[in-house]
Order: C-alpha cells, then structure tokens, then sequence
C-alpha cells in the first residue's frame, strides 16, 4: 500500500512540475486572422528584458505578461497600430524591433541612404579623375607621336 501511494506521489509531482514550470501558454481564437495578427505582433515586439529575443519566443516573465496584453487588446478589437501604440506607450520604443520614422529617427534611416549615395559620388569622383589624370599624363613627345600616328592613319 505505502508502494502504491508513494508510485501515485511520484506521478502527481512529475505531472505537475511541468505546469509550475512555466507550462506552454495556450490561446483560443475565434479567427485564423487574428491568431495570425496575434503571432505577428509578438514576434514583431521585442523582450524588454532579453537581448534581441522576441516576445513570442522569450521565457521571460516580463514576455509572458506582454503577450498577455496583446492577446487582450486583441480580443477587445484594437487594431496593430492601436496594440503597437499601447504597448510603446508602456515599455518604450526599445520593444519595436523597426523604430519609427520620427523626427529623432532620422538619422537612423537616413543614414544608410546617405552612406550609399556618398559612395555613389565618391566613385563618379573617382572616374572622372582617372579619365582625366589618363589625358593629362601625354607628356609633349608623346602626344607629337600620337599625333603623328593618327594623322598617318588618317592618310592612309
């Protein structure tokens, strides 16, 4: 008998382990979209508290908690935009893994852009110097040669 309670203890701690651990979070919706606007929205949110790690694939509490709230902002029927406001709103802009186009983010884009278009410059620049340093470099015995041979040319 102390056999079977104990084989019975056993089994009922195995079995609840896993639910005081943390367990897998289990989301009913009524609609496929919104299960995939659900999905998109956490993984496009970063945790506040793991580096570069989605809410959706984060174990932190802070993660678990967050898409708690989209999933209640969701059922409420909040729009993206609404959810990704409310949630900025609350932990920052560091939790969106592509930061706004605001005044203070100009740079941020801008930079890149202005990177490839100095590169862009710097090669024309380039080019046209060597065209020209090519044409300047005939020393005057060379171009009365050059000249030479193209007049001979041309007469024949």
């Amino acid at each position: 008998m102390a056999l079977i309670r104990l084989m019975l203890t056993v089994a009922l701690l195995t079995l609840t382990s896993g639910a005081l651990a943390g367990g897998i979070e289990i989301r009913e919706f009524d609609d496929p979209v919104m299960e995939q606007r659900y999905h998109d929205l956490t993984a496009s949110m970063r945790c506040p508290l793991c580096e570069n790690q989605a809410i959706d694939d984060s174990d932190a509490p802070i993660s678990a908690d967050m898409r708690e709230r989209v999933y209640q902002l969701l059922q409420d029927g909040q729009s993206d935009i609404e959810i990704v406001n409310h949630m900025v709103q609350r932990f920052g802009e560091y939790i969106l893994y592509n930061p706004r186009l605001e005044n203070r983010t100009y740079l941020l884009w801008g930079l890149p852009i202005g990177l490839v278009l100095l590169g862009v410059v710097v090669v024309v620049m380039m080019v046209r110097a060597r065209r020209n340093a090519s044409a300047k470099a005939l020393s005057a015995e060379e171009r009365a040669r050059l000249d030479a041979l193209i007049n001979r040319e041309r007469s024949s």
